[in-house]
């Protein structure tokens, strides 16, 4: 995995996903704006809170040659809000409203892990 120039997760017991917030709309955004972005100054460190709820998926069906399972790629929707796409795992298959907890991955960074299953 490559180095980020902004933190994926915080350093807390339980980590949790970070995003930033601007502190004159409040909005966030995710990833996390990085220290050296021209917008930095307007934005300061949000955690993602809570279960997401998943707002939107396709499964992607790589090629046999590839040697790759089919997987579930979404759009979760966390509290503030914000929406953050990636990796479904955890269920057969995915329904819009089912609740998802991001967790951290070596591969990828992040995955989203279906609470109910």
């Amino acid at each position: 995995m490559s180095t980020l120039p902004y933190p994926l997760w915080s350093s807390a017991p339980e980590p949790t996903l970070l995003a930033s917030r601007d502190i004159e709309t409040d909005e966030r955004v995710f990833p996390a704006v990085s220290a050296d972005s021209p917008i930095a100054a307007r934005h300061v460190e949000a955690p993602v809170n809570g279960p997401g709820v998943l707002y939107s998926y396709t499964v992607i069906h790589p090629g046999a040659r590839s040697g790759l399972e089919p997987h579930a790629l979404g759009y979760v929707d966390f509290p503030g809000p914000v929406r953050i796409f990636g990796r479904l795992r955890g269920a057969a298959r995915p329904a819009i409203g089912q609740r998802l907890r991001p967790e951290p991955d070596d591969a990828l960074g992040y995955v989203f892990v279906a609470l109910d299953a």
